[in-house]
């Protein structure tokens, strides 16, 4: 299991920053011809969202929209066709989401130290918060068999969690951390667990690239459901946006 909540994608000044320094190596800027949605003079210009030449814009594109144009639009795939190099200014689109997931599927997402920041909410100060209940872990995949013995796994974690109450009473002949460290020793990787992640478009060409076709169900959500959704996913995927649409 995967949920996505809050995301916040670049601005329309923080794209309009970014292809002017994309442009800064060969003094082009006078040929950016990107702008947001309400400046563009559909009866003069055609909009580079009106794919069918009706007249009409894509769905969902709204006045306060930023519209990469076409020369623009150009310049950016071939710098990101060109390597890391040359798509510097993929490292200036910001993204902000709030992520959750298995432990098990944060493991993997620790990989990527380089471009990313994590605030999580916190298992060591808050996990006897709340009593557990099932659906506070990823077990969609559990035969019936399992998921009944994981049932079991819950009444023990919640057993320690009574024990851990007492002890922060002064009713347990423990310590308040023995009993803590009961809790968190038994918990199983598939616990839930929300972060607020911020990176960026070249983090998420390098997970897109190596985590697409991953075995776990989660990447696969994060790379097909949520990745190419964000503005321009193209330009992260690679894949052309007007042949999907």
């Amino acid at each position: 299991m995967i949920k996505f909540e809050n995301t916040v994608t670049p601005s329309a000044e923080q794209w309009r920053a970014a292809i002017m320094g994309a442009r800064n190596p060969m003094n082009s800027w006078q040929k950016s011809d990107s702008a947001e949605c309400r400046d563009f003079h559909c009866s003069e210009v055609r909009c580079p969202f009106d794919f069918n030449g009706d007249g009409n814009c894509y769905d969902g594109i709204k006045p306060d929209d930023f519209i990469i144009g076409p020369n623009d639009l150009s310049l950016l795939k071939r710098l990101c066709s060109a390597g890391t190099d040359h798509r510097k200014f993929m490292r200036m689109l910001p993204v902000m989401v709030t992520i959750t997931a298995p432990l098990y599927w944060w493991k993997e997402f620790s990989t990527y130290k380089v471009g990313t920041v994590e605030n999580s909410c916190s298992t060591m100060h808050k996990i006897a918060a709340k009593e557990f209940t099932l659906e506070d872990f990823s077990i969609e995949h559990l035969y019936s068999d399992e998921l009944e013995f994981f049932k079991e796994i819950i009444d023990h974690l919640n057993g320690a969690r009574n024990l851990y109450l007492s002890s922060k009473k002064g009713e347990s002949p423990r310590t308040v951390k023995d009993d803590w460290w009961q809790m968190i020793q038994l918990l199983p990787s598939s616990y839930n667990q929300k972060r607020t992640v911020m990176c960026n478009y070249e983090t998420l060409t390098n997970i897109y690239k190596s985590r697409k076709d991953h075995k776990l169900d989660e990447w696969k959500t994060f790379c097909n459901d949520w990745i190419k959704n964000l503005p321009y996913s193209d330009l992260i995927t690679g894949e052309d946006e007007n042949e999907k649409r």
